[in-house]
C-alpha cells in the first residue's frame, strides 16, 4: 500500500513539475541555510581554535590592567619576569615581551611592521619553528646583540623572493642582521598576521630601539607550564606573587590579568557557537515557510483531485488509503527539497569556507538531521490536506465538477 501510494505520489508530481519545483522552493532554500549556516559556523569555531593553538600551549599571559584594551596600570620589568621564574613552580618557559610598531627598511623597500622583542624562550612558548637560519640565543640576548628572526610577510615584502639571511634590516637608526625566517602561521583568531613581525632580543629593543635597558616597558609576560602541571594553581599562584611585588592592599582589586588561552579559545568557540545556533534557527523559519507552501498547494491538489478522490473511494479505497497518498505525497516534496538543499548547501560550503578562512568540513550528521526534519514538515503540513482529503463523502466527490 506504501509502495503504491509512492508511485501515485511521483507521477502527481511529474504531472505538474513546475508546481512542484515552486513547492519545494521553500524547503530547499531552508535546508540550504540551516547547513550552510551551521556548517560555516563550525568550521569558523575549528579555525579559530586552530587559530589560537598557534600561540602556544599551555600558554598563560599576564597583561597590566583588567581586560584586553590599553590600560594606564604599571607595566612589568625584567625582575618581574625572574621573581616569577624563581617563585612559581610548574613553570616551564617564561619571556617577557616587549613591542613598538616601526617602519622596517631594506634598500628601496620599507613596511611599517610590528618589533617585538623577547627572550629566546619566546620560540618555544609559541610553538614556533624556523624555516631557514636560526632563532638567537641566550649570549646574543645577554649581550643586546642586534639580530632579528622575522616573519614570512617580511620576508616577502622587503626581500621580493631573495633569501633574507645575513642581510641588514634598518630599524629606526638601528641595522639589526636577520639571521632566520620563522615557518608560516598566517592568521590569528582576532585577525592579526602573525607572520607580519620581526622578533629580536629584548636587550636590544630596550637598549637600541628605545633607549630603556632599565625602565619598566615590558607590555606582558608569556609563560608555558608543565605538561599536567594544573594551570589555575599556576595562575593562582602568579597572582598572589603579584600582588605582593605591587604591594596591593588585600581591598585594592588587581591591576593586572592573568590570563589561560585555553580559557580564551572556549570563551570565543562559545560565542561562536551561540552565533552559529542563532543563526541557524533564524535560518530554520524559512523551513516552516516551505512547510507552509506545500499545506498550501496540497489543499489545492485535494480540490482539483475530489473526483478522482470519489472515483477511488467509490470503488473500494478506504479512508486511511487516501490520507496515506496524500500524506507520502506532501512527505515526498519535503524529501526532494531537503535533498536538493543538502546539494545547494554543499556547493555554498565549498566556495566560501576559504573566504571566511575556515575549514571545509561538511558534517553528514547535520545532512541527515535536515532531511529527517523536513519530512517532519512534510507530515506535519501535509496531515491537514490528506486528513480533509480522507473526510470527503464519495457520493459528494462524484458530483464535483
Amino acid at each position: 500500500m506504501f509502495w503504491n501510494a509512492f508511485i501515485i505520489a511521483l507521477r502527481e508530481i511529474r504531472r505538474n513539475l513546475t508546481r512542484a519545483f515552486l513547492t519545494v522552493l521553500g524547503v530547499v532554500i531552508g535546508v540550504a541555510a540551516v547547513i550552510t549556516m551551521v556548517t560555516l559556523g563550525n568550521g569558523a569555531t575549528e579555525a579559530m581554535k586552530e587559530s589560537i593553538s598557534k600561540m602556544g600551549n599551555n600558554l598563560l599571559t599576564l597583561r597590566p590592567g583588567q581586560g584586553w584594551g590599553p590600560s594606564a596600570s604599571p607595566l612589568f620589568s625584567r625582575t618581574d619576569v625572574e621573581s616569577i621564574r624563581q617563585q612559581v613552580p610548574g613553570i616551564k618557559h617564561i619571556t617577557p615581551l616587549s613591542n613598538t610598531s616601526v617602519q622596517a627598511i631594506y634598500q628601496e623597500q620599507a613596511r611599517q611592521t610590528d618589533v617585538q622583542g623577547v627572550y629566546p624562550e619566546y620560540f618555544p612558548i609559541g610553538n614556533w619553528t624556523i624555516a631557514t637560519g636560526r632563532f638567537f640565543d641566550i649570549s646574543e640576548l645577554n649581550t643586546g646583540e642586534p639580530v632579528a628572526v622575522i616573519g614570512e610577510t617580511i620576508r616577502k615584502e622587503l626581500f621580493n623572493g631573495e633569501d633574507p639571511i645575513g642581510k641588514r634590516i634598518r630599524l629606526l637608526n638601528t641595522a639589526v642582521t636577520v639571521i632566520g625566517v620563522t615557518e608560516v602561521k598566517g592568521q590569528a583568531g582576532w585577525g592579526d598576521d602573525l607572520d607580519d613581525n620581526i622578533i629580536i632580543p629584548i636587550t636590544t629593543l630596550q637598549s637600541r630601539l628605545n633607549g630603556q635597558m632599565f625602565k619598566q616597558n615590558i607590555n606582558q609576560i608569556m609563560i608555558s607550564t608543565e605538561d599536567g602541571y594544573p594551570t589555575d594553581g599556576v595562575m593562582a599562584d602568579i597572582a598572589s606573587l603579584m600582588r605582593e611585588r605591587r604591594n596591593l592592599a588585600r581591598t585594592v582589586q588587581d591591576n593586572f590579568s592573568v590570563t589561560d588561552s585555553r580559557q580564551v579559545a572556549e570563551v570565543m568557540s562559545s560565542s561562536t557557537k551561540l552565533m552559529t545556533s542563532l543563526l541557524g534557527a533564524v535560518a530554520g523559519f524559512s523551513l516552516l515557510v516551505g512547510g507552509i507552501g506545500i499545506m498550501n498547494i496540497m489543499l489545492v491538489s485535494v480540490t482539483e483531485r475530489t473526483r478522482e478522490i470519489g472515483i477511488r473511494m467509490s470503488i473500494g479505497a478506504r479512508a486511511r488509503e487516501v490520507m496515506l497518498q496524500f500524506l507520502v505525497e506532501a512527505v515526498t516534496l519535503s524529501c526532494v527539497g531537503g535533498l536538493v538543499g543538502i546539494t545547494l548547501a554543499y556547493g555554498l560550503c565549498y566556495k566560501f569556507a576559504p573566504v571566511i578562512g575556515a575549514p571545509f568540513r561538511f558534517d553528514p550528521k547535520i545532512n541527515l538531521i535536515a532531511v529527517i526534519f523536513s519530512a517532519v514538515i512534510g507530515v506535519l503540513f501535509g496531515f491537514l490536506p490528506a486528513r480533509r482529503a480522507a473526510g470527503l463523502d464519495p457520493i459528494e466527490a462524484l458530483r464535483h465538477e
